[in-house]
């Protein structure tokens, strides 16, 4: 398979934490292990005492004579309470069934169950299921697969974001909707304190004023901040960067401030070159100019693929790439890949995927998706799901399918998008990988280059969905890639704005109870309308099954 030095490693892994450890922990006494059973039987043990109770207090109790005079009550009602206690029933079970289904779709899970876990298990014993000391092996076992969740559920600075003044707020004017979520503007406003603010500011005022643009969250009032530190300061870069990213109405003004900010960036970096070895101060002073210089480029490098300067593009992603090798965090390839597409430098695009689609470096959808693009585009424009269903597939057919299932288990939601099943909004400044937002990010970018491309499309379409039968359970296990992470979802919907329907996968079952209330609903409004329709019969109905109620107390 195409990753399965990846597989390799998920077996290992798993290997690693289910090999038992010797030597960790004291094995459990004879208290423990009995609280342990108990603990876990704790349920059936509460239902068997109950019952036993009950039946040898049924004498002390008269339970028999109270419940035949409740028989002979229920004999005496007319239909009309019958109409009214299922009609009410049916109204109360359709009001829960309605909220059931409201805060399902709305948070993920059942209103009641959620309830029963949180409030009825611990009162049934369920908080001491298992019985484990922090560093015995089912404690290791616990806590690898949550490690490896917190890791996957990190949220990365979207290297594809737009421009906050070009892009995202011109739609704002057209359609009236914000595309972006204060949790993703929040994150955004850590990320620019964290790039271009240091230690050292508090000695120049212009950096002290842009200090305080970063933390407003108020638009305006950044930008103002920004005019004021230009003020104090004519070559202030950040200032610069920011007047490009949010006052610029257009990808030339943007263009424009970019390389002011560019020219003062450039000086800046040289001077403190010459200082970075006088103290640990002057180190971060470094480090936050290169920030700022490694950023513009890069903004500046996006301009230019906006505007149609495609070479121009590559050639500064890939000084950027040369030149900061340790900024390999940032994507940069990524926005290199996308721009080689653009270009049909498809060799190009195989020389990035060779460097960076390796087991050691993280995963993404643009490399998943682009390698599965190339081998795609090498049989796409002869491929008909007829005569490969008669003669078979070939070895490049076969490859190209195993590459189009790599990508779908690392992000299953791209497929609906590139097959435009789920309409695009504009991607969001932050993602989450194997998440919705990644997928909205890669597809407002690359659909158009498998558009390009004769039959991509189509062989995606006849293909994607076969991954899903080799990963039956994805969230247990995987297979090229870990099993898939179960936090995607409520990330996301922090991430993207509430007029998008977040794409959920696995897709979730209905919970049991709004089964249970909905049935519970249907059943009782058709008890209330044959009673209202057929007394009489429904009368009978009534007699009868108390009579055998009656019957069956008699007995015991």
């Amino acid at each position: 398979m195409a990753d399965a030095g990846c597989l390799g490693e998920a077996g290992t892994a798993a290997a690693s934490h289910l090999t038992p450890t010797s030597g960790l922990s004291p094995p459990l006494g004879w208290r423990e292990r009995l609280r342990a059973g108990l603990a876990g039987t704790g349920a059936s043990l509460w239902v068997v005492a109950g019952l036993g109770l009950l039946y040898a207090l049924r004498v002390p109790l008269r339970l028999c004579e109270n419940l035949a005079a409740v028989t002979v009550f229920l004999n005496s009602l007319t239909p009309k309470f019958y109409v009214a206690l299922t009609g009410t029933s049916s109204l109360i079970s359709g009001l829960i069934f309605i909220f059931e289904w409201w805060y399902f779709h709305k948070h993920g899970t059942s209103f009641i169950e959620q309830v029963s876990v949180s409030h009825l298990r611990p009162l049934m014993g369920g908080t001491e299921s298992s019985i484990s000391e922090p560093g015995s092996p089912s404690s290791n076992r616990e806590s690898e697969p949550s490690r490896q969740n917190l890791s996957e559920c990190k949220v990365w600075r979207n290297p594809l974001n737009l421009f906050r003044g070009a892009e995202y707020r011109r739609y704002t004017w057209v359609t009236g909707k914000e595309p972006l979520t204060y949790y993703d503007m929040n994150l955004s406003a850590q990320d620019h304190q964290t790039f271009f603010t240091c230690d050292t500011d508090i000695l120049r005022p212009s950096d002290t004023v842009m200090q305080k643009a970063w933390r407003e969250r108020n638009p305006p009032a950044r930008i103002k901040a920004a005019y004021q530190a230009l003020e104090l300061n004519n070559d202030c870069a950040t200032a610069y960067v920011l007047l490009a990213e949010e006052e610029a109405t257009t990808i030339a003004d943007a263009e424009r401030l970019f390389k002011q900010a560019l020219k003062a960036g450039e000086t800046m970096y040289r001077r403190s070159q010459q200082c970075q070895h006088q103290s640990p101060q002057h180190e971060a002073q470094l480090r936050r100019d290169a920030n700022v210089l490694v950023y513009t480029k890069r903004r500046l490098a996006m301009c230019a693929r906006k505007l149609g300067r495609l070479r121009e593009a590559v050639k500064i992603m890939r000084d950027l790439i040369k030149e900061f090798p340790p900024l390999t965090m940032l994507n940069i390839h990524e926005n290199l890949l996308e721009s080689l597409l653009e270009l049909q430098a498809y060799a190009d695009v195989q020389a990035v995927l060779a460097k960076y689609d390796d087991i050691s470096l993280p995963k993404s959808a643009a490399i998943c998706y682009t390698a599965a693009l190339l081998k795609t585009r090498t049989v796409s424009d002869k491929f008909s799901p007829e005569t490969a269903s008669r003669r078979g597939l070939s070895t490049a057919e076969i490859n190209a399918v195993e590459a189009i299932h790599r990508a779908v288990e690392f992000n299953p939601h791209v497929p609906k998008y590139l097959l435009e099943m789920k309409s695009l909004i504009l991607p969001p400044e932050h993602i989450l990988k194997r998440g919705d937002s990644e997928a909205i990010a890669y597809a407002f970018y690359h659909l158009q280059h498998w558009k390009r491309i004769e039959g991509a499309l189509n062989l995606l379409q006849c293909t994607w969905e076969g991954t899903f039968r080799m990963i039956p359970y994805p969230l247990e296990k995987g297979h090229l890639f870990y099993p898939y992470p179960s936090c995607t979802e409520t990330a996301d919907r922090e991430l993207l704005p509430t007029f998008h329907h977040v794409s959920v996968y696995p897709k979730k079952e209905l919970p049991f109870f709004i089964h249970f209330t909905a049935g519970l609903c249907s059943s009782t409004a058709m008890l209330a309308l044959l009673t209202h329709q057929f007394p009489e019969i429904m009368g009978v109905f009534a007699k009868a099954v108390s009579m055998i109620s009656r019957t069956c107390i008699e007995y015991l």
